[in-house]
């Protein structure tokens, strides 16, 4: 995308003003999405987007610039914008780039310039979930649902003679259901992805999805409301990994642990959680959401384990974080786009399987809440702080589950429910998210078995 020479001659135009690292990251991405709603398209979009960021290093200081405009004179100018704002002495320079070609490891069949699936077949696939949804009741006042596409193509040169570049296609699916009974509204949801193209779309079923999100709205609809208390709470596999990802996994990012703003800035090998609890953060799973090739930085990902039978492991480190802590980087500088810095970031993240089923754990609890499905909340990273509502949950009353709730929010810190988690399922599942942080927000999957909190604040209204 960026012509090498000129690539050459910035990078070393940087150093020679006197920065001790210069990286140029290209990048273009092209992206459609088809909604509908009320029965009908909503709206078809698509864009494209290209633009190139400069970074320049200097010690551990970090300045960053971006322009649309990929000729030589404009990133000159932009690399000695950067350069002004630390003075050093001119020096001489030479740099030798090594293109490196990576690896693809996830196969995609009709990604977004594919010609294979057209846009009509893709918006009666969508119709298909519109009305299965609507079919499981007539309380179900509204449906939407959506199909997203993503092809990004980056390339990355740096000033120690990186030349690398990598294609990412993602499909995403959204559905979302309303029921409605007088004043009383409740809604079910479902967003699936994958770094895949639409052939992982194609392999869901529309109306079994469908289904699904009605059934959710339905049934709490009609639940009764939450009781409050401590008490002891099993959450399921899937989108219950939220809690650890929010809660815990950016504490143990460097953008958080340099700046000493973590927990566990200095609890390296010491036991943070219960010993059932082993957790890892995976950019090498094939074709998951929040897997990559090489990260934006241009260094190749890695399965990272974070915590061992409850001792802490390791960080997620990214470049300027393996400066400021001197922990090795683990492919984990990523950014939304070229308008961002990379920053240390999870990719897929989970707490690792146990050895039991759901039914034995939800067993083990006379009085209790099982939260089958977590919905969104907030968390203070420098704390862990947080608080979650449960998209769809359960009363479990002599080992057993009893009736739906509403309402439902679990409320703690994330160092503390590590510590109180006992038991781990073997039903792991993950799920599709998008993350939000210092470099934007980039597609993560949260995950984990089925577990038992022993104790934790539920907020309801019983």
């Amino acid at each position: 995308m960026l012509n090498p020479q000129i690539a050459t001659e910035v990078i070393e135009y940087g150093i020679s003003l006197g920065a001790d690292f210069c990286e140029i990251y290209v990048e273009k991405h092209n992206s459609t999405n088809i909604s509908i709603l009320s029965s009908k398209v909503h709206e078809i979009k698509s864009g494209i987007d290209f633009g190139i960021g400069i970074r320049l290093i200097y010690g551990t200081k970090v300045l960053y610039g971006y322009t649309n405009k990929s000729d030589k004179e404009e990133l000159l100018r932009i690399t000695r914008a950067l350069a002004a704002q630390d003075q050093r002495d001119a020096i001489a320079t030479g740099l030798a780039l090594n293109f490196i070609k990576n690896v693809d490891y996830h196969t995609v069949k009709n990604g977004l310039s594919s010609t294979n699936v057209n846009t009509e077949q893709k918006i009666q696939y969508l119709l298909q979930i519109d009305q299965a949804a609507r079919a499981q009741s007539d309380k179900i006042s509204q449906v939407n649902c959506g199909a997203f596409q993503r092809l990004q193509n980056i390339e990355i040169f740096n000033s120690e003679g990186l030349h690398i570049t990598d294609t990412r296609n993602y499909a995403r699916l959204m559905a979302n259901a309303i029921a409605s009974d007088g004043s009383e509204q409740s809604t079910g949801y479902e967003a699936p992805g994958a770094l895949s193209g639409w052939e992982f779309i194609e392999n869901i079923d529309p109306k079994e999805l469908g289904t699904n999100v009605s059934k959710q709205a339905l049934i709490k609809l009609t639940a009764d409301d939450c009781p409050a208390g401590k008490m002891p709470v099993v959450i399921d596999s899937g989108f219950g990994g939220v809690i650890f990802h929010e809660a815990c996994g950016h504490s143990l990012e460097t953008t958080s642990v340099q700046k000493k703003a973590s927990v566990f800035w200095d609890k390296m090998d010491q036991m943070i959680a219960n010993p059932a609890v082993s957790a890892v953060d995976d950019g090498t799973m094939k074709n998951y959401w929040g897997s990559i090739n090489i990260d934006d930085e241009g260094m190749e990902t890695k399965k990272t384990q974070l915590i061992k039978d409850g001792k802490l492991t390791s960080f997620l480190v990214d470049k300027v974080g393996a400066m400021k802590t001197g922990y090795e980087r683990t492919g984990s500088g990523r950014r939304q786009s070229y308008k961002f810095a990379p920053a240390s970031r999870m990719r897929n993240t989970y707490i690792e399987p146990g050895d039991h089923s759901l039914e034995e754990i939800i067993a083990t609890i006379d009085n209790g809440i099982y939260c089958k499905k977590m919905g969104g909340g907030s968390v203070n990273p420098g704390t862990g702080e947080f608080n979650f509502s449960a998209q769809e949950s359960y009363l479990i009353k002599n080992g057993k589950i009893d009736r739906p709730l509403k309402g439902a929010t679990l409320i703690g810190s994330g160092s503390d429910i590590l510590q109180k988690i006992s038991m781990v399922g073997n039903n792991l599942e993950l799920a599709a998210g998008m993350c939000g942080s210092v470099s934007g927000a980039i597609p993560t999957s949260v995950g984990q078995a089925a577990l038992k909190v022993d104790e934790i604040l539920v907020g309801g209204k019983a």
